[in-house]
C-alpha cells in the first residue's frame, strides 16, 4: 500500500488552484508503478519522492499519461507536505529534479508553514515566427487582431517549454474558445509543452490560461512554472516596474474552471539580464489514501 495525499496549490482554499498528488516515499516504485499511480489520481501532475535526505530530495513528476521535466504547483504542494510531516522544518532544501536542482524556501506564519518559494532555472527564450502568430490565435478562437502588440509573444522556459501569447483583456481571455487538436500541433511544432494566454489587468498583474494537450491536460488550472517563465521574460522586455533590481508580480489563473488561484513571484534584473527567478504561493491539503500496487 502506497500512501498519497492531494493537495491544492496556489491557493488556501480546498478544491481550489491546481491539484497535485504528493508521494513521499515511492523509493520502492517502478517508472510503470509511478505512471499508473498518477493516472489514478488523474491530477494534472503528482509528484514522487524516490529519495530524501538531509538537504536535499529527489523527485519524479508525472502527469495521467506521461512523465514531465519539472512542475510548478506540485513543488509547492510537495514543500507543504514535507513540512507539515516532520521533514523540513525551513532549513536549506534543494529539490533534485530532471531539470536541475531547485532551491526551496518556508515561510511559517506563527510557526505554521504557510507558504512555500522555489527558485527556478534561469529563463531560456525563443522567438516565435511571425507567420504562426495567426495559427496561435486561430488555435485559441481569436481574430490575430485581438493579440496585444505591446507585449511579448514568444516561447520561454524557466524549466518548462511554453508559447506566451498576450491578449488584449480579460473579457477576450475568459470567453477562449481553443482547439485543443490545434494546439496539440502548434505545441509539437514548437517543441514546447504548453500555449499559455495572458493579459494585464493591472501595473505587475496578470490574469492568464494555460492550454497543454500535448502533455495530456487540456487546460491546466494554475501553473507555476510558466508563471515564472512569464515574468521573467516581461522583465526582460522592460513591461514590468524594476525597484533596486527587483521586479515582483501576481498571476492570477484557474477563474475559467471554477478553481481561482494565485502565482507570487519575484525576479532579479540587471540591466535587461534576468539573474533570478523565486516562484512562490500557499497550499492546503485536500485528502489523503492509499493505493494498493498490483501483484
Amino acid at each position: 500500500m502506497i500512501a498519497y495525499s492531494e493537495v491544492s496549490a496556489f491557493t488556501d482554499t480546498p478544491g481550489f488552484g491546481n491539484r497535485a498528488g504528493v508521494v513521499l516515499d515511492a523509493s520502492g516504485l517502478s517508472e510503470r508503478e509511478m505512471q499508473a499511480l498518477a493516472a489514478f489520481l488523474d491530477a494534472p501532475e503528482t509528484v514522487f519522492v524516490t529519495r530524501l535526505s538531509s538537504g536535499a530530495v529527489r523527485v519524479r513528476y508525472f502527469t495521467p499519461s506521461q512523465e514531465v521535466d519539472f512542475c510548478g504547483h506540485a513543488t509547492v504542494a510537495l514543500g507543504l507536505m514535507l513540512a507539515q510531516n516532520g521533514h523540513w522544518a525551513g532549513e536549506d532544501l534543494v529539490l533534485e529534479t530532471l531539470v536541475g536542482r531547485i532551491p526551496l524556501q518556508l515561510v511559517c506564519d506563527a510557526g505554521v508553514p504557510s507558504r512555500v518559494w522555489m527558485k527556478q532555472r534561469l529563463p531560456e527564450v525563443r522567438a516565435v515566427p511571425r507567420s504562426l502568430h495567426a495559427d496561435l490565435a486561430e488555435a485559441l478562437g481569436l481574430d490575430v487582431r485581438m493579440i496585444h502588440r505591446g507585449l511579448p509573444l514568444a516561447a520561454s522556459s524557466t524549466g518548462l517549454w511554453s508559447v506566451f501569447v498576450p491578449l488584449l483583456d480579460s473579457v477576450i481571455l475568459d470567453g477562449l474558445e481553443p482547439n485543443l487538436a490545434q494546439i496539440r500541433m502548434l505545441s509539437e511544432a514548437l517543441d514546447v509543452v504548453s500555449v499559455y494566454a495572458y493579459t494585464p489587468v493591472g501595473v505587475n498583474r496578470f490574469a492568464a490560461r494555460d492550454f497543454a494537450p500535448a502533455v495530456g491536460i487540456p487546460e491546466d488550472p494554475v501553473t507555476g512554472s510558466a508563471a515564472g517563465a512569464l515574468m521573467a521574460l516581461l522583465a526582460a522586455e522592460g513591461k514590468l516596474p524594476v525597484r533596486n533590481e527587483r521586479a515582483c508580480g501576481v498571476v492570477f489563473q484557474g477563474h475559467a474552471l471554477g478553481t481561482p488561484g494565485e502565482v507570487e513571484v519575484e525576479v532579479e534584473v540587471r540591466g535587461q539580464t534576468v539573474t533570478a527567478v523565486y516562484v512562490g504561493g500557499c497550499a492546503v491539503l485536500d485528502r489523503e489514501g492509499v493505493w494498493k500496487r498490483e501483484v
